[in-house]
């Protein structure tokens, strides 16, 4: 009698988890076959626009830091860019940026910023490249992007930022191993918060700066750094959203 209650209890059990797949299949199929434009329909919502943030054509509104046992740390502006960076076509409309004829920007955007670092010993070294204030970004960041030249070395370079309460993020950008300009970029985390309905008037992320992590190998001699061109990926789809006769919640 045991043996066949106990034979009962295994078939009920048996068909209990054949019933609960075959329920999880069917499930699983209902959702693949869901419409991605029915998910999350906010994110098309948006209002993407490509910003200038930093022309870097004045040398004075940045200053390094550098541990002062490390070695010394020197900024300078020259004139010269990378080649391949295109204007945004706002700023030739607006007068801003001038072109010539084969495309070459020849006024508004024709300095950079040199970074220059002399170390006293080898360690685990870093050191930053600051704005004299933060930079603000409207709207929701994206992605920030700057031109970069970082003479083939194997040291890292971090974006630093900071949301409206002031916490700052370190956010990697790559390793410097690469000769000549390259256009380098951060992606924003989702875990920095970029905007409360608590706080509507701070939305947006600053930019604080740069961080370099030095390799430990190449902490030695002098190091060269070079930016220009800093922009900004931004969703400016609630500053568009507000109206004209609605009030600033910033009293």
């Amino acid at each position: 009698m045991r043996s066949r209650e106990m034979i009962k209890k295994i078939t009920l059990l048996v068909l209990i988890m054949t019933c609960f797949a075959a329920g999880y299949v069917f499930a699983q199929e209902e959702v693949d076959t869901i419409d991605p434009a029915l998910i999350n329909p906010d994110t098309a919502q948006q209002k993407l626009q490509e910003v200038s943030v930093c022309k870097f054509e004045d040398a004075g509104d940045w200053y390094g830091y550098i541990a002062s046992d490390y070695g010394l740390i020197f900024t300078r502006g020259f004139a010269g860019g990378p080649n391949d960076r295109e204007p945004l076509q706002e700023e030739i409309d607006a007068g801003i940026i001038e072109v010539d004829g084969d495309g070459h920007i020849v006024r508004g955007d024709i300095s950079v910023l040199g970074v220059k670092v002399m170390f006293y010993r080898r360690g685990v070294i870093e050191f930053n490249v600051r704005p004299a204030r933060p930079i603000p970004i409207p709207g929701k960041v994206k992605v920030v992007t700057v031109w970069v030249c970082g003479r083939e070395s194997q040291h890292e370079l971090d974006l630093v930022v900071a949301d409206y309460f002031g916490n700052v993020a370190y956010i990697p950008m790559g390793t410097l191993d690469f000769p000549g300009w390259s256009k380098m970029s951060a992606v924003m985390p989702a875990t920095l918060r970029q905007r409360d309905a608590h706080y509507s008037y701070l939305g947006g992320v600053t930019v604080r700066g740069f961080q370099v992590n030095c390799d430990l190998d190449e902490t030695y001699g002098n190091f060269f750094i070079y930016f220009d061109d800093m922009r900004a990926v931004t969703d400016l789809f609630d500053e568009e959203l507000r109206s004209e006769d609605d009030m600033l919640d910033a009293w």
